[in-house]
């Protein structure tokens, strides 16, 4: 904990005897970064809003979208809080907000996966492409739930009180098991590229040339950039909620802005310059029908995975729904 004069509880205003070094960040929250964040993720979530309608990516738009906004709706708590750094209001909604807004993001990530392996083979997968997103979203909800309810708990508690060390310690539970959960994602989806690197020859030619495609391509990359992102912002927040509300990386703004603005700034950034619309249609429902018929035609005579049932080739339609 820093060391607050205990009147500071009772200030609602920077003012005499309440000077700005007393709140629990000891800063006037950096107004054009702040303001940044909250254009730019409102933006994106418009984007998000039309490419997810233009190419149906429904569960997609719909994690991207979520982010962005609670993203945003943070952001916006801490332009409050540059007007009034005691501003109660502003404080809440950042500290709830920017604390679960990444792991609407990794939702997004999540659900690649499942259509990578899909669209070049389930046979060499360690996992049925299904249960990737039953598994990793349901690791994300879990996190999601714990962060949520500690920030709600540290955000409102009296501070120094049991509650709000109950929050704190909730927050880092759900912040540690976002690191697992992103860890072991990070090992599969590695796992697999490798195992379908050794056997690309075996790839049907569908597969082959969305393999061999630049947009492909540019969407793993954005994926891979998007998914340590989000890693790196996961491991900076753990020490800063570990070492005790106020301590000197919590009041440390510039790493903060780097550290999590940025970081998932750039994750949302990459995931929506190279949108799976147009980079990896197989996601999207739009065009499931338009593979689903190119690999039927190929599927006796050049399979995705030798031997492997039509129900876990690569574009199989999903009744018109994306996920």
């Amino acid at each position: 904990m820093s060391d607050r004069p205990e009147h500071a509880e009772d200030c609602t205003a920077v003012g005499p005897g309440c000077p700005v070094e007393a709140t629990l960040y000891g800063y006037y929250p950096h107004i054009v970064w702040n303001a940044f964040f909250v254009g730019f993720f409102g933006l994106c979530c418009i984007i998000n809003l039309v490419l997810g309608f233009s190419y149906r990516t429904w569960t997609y738009m719909i994690a991207l979208c979520l982010g962005c906004v609670a993203e945003a709706a943070g952001y916006y708590g801490r332009v409050m809080m540059h007007k009034n750094p005691y501003d109660d209001i502003g404080f809440q909604i950042q500290i709830c907000l920017l604390i679960i807004s990444p792991a609407f993001v990794s939702a997004g990530i999540y659900l690649t996966l499942k259509h990578f392996t899909l669209t070049f083979g389930a046979s060499w997968s360690r996992l049925r492409p299904a249960r990737y997103t039953y598994i990793f979203i349901t690791g994300d909800i879990i996190s999601l739930v714990l962060q949520g309810a500690g920030g709600g708990l540290a955000a409102t508690a009296d501070n120094g009180s049991s509650t709000q060390d109950l929050g704190t310690n909730l927050m880092i539970a759900g912040v540690v098991f976002q690191v697992f959960i992103l860890s072991v994602f990070g090992y599969l989806l590695a796992e697999y590229t490798l195992r379908t690197y050794r056997r690309r020859e075996k790839l049907s030619v569908a597969a082959t040339e969305i393999l061999r495609s630049t947009k492909f391509r540019l969407f793993g990359a954005a994926v891979m950039v998007a998914y340590l992102s989000i890693l790196t912002r996961c491991v900076y927040r753990i020490p800063e909620l570990t070492g005790g509300w106020g301590n000197e990386l919590m009041r440390n703004e510039p790493e903060f802005i780097a550290l999590e603005g940025v970081m998932i700034t750039l994750a949302v950034f990459m995931l929506t310059l190279f949108h799976p619309g147009f980079c990896f249609p197989v996601l999207g429902a739009k065009q499931a029908a338009k593979y689903a018929t190119v690999n039927s035609k190929e599927h006796y005579a050049e399979s995705s995975v030798e031997m492997l049932p039509q129900r876990d080739t690569a574009y199989e339609p999903y009744s018109h729904r994306s996920v």
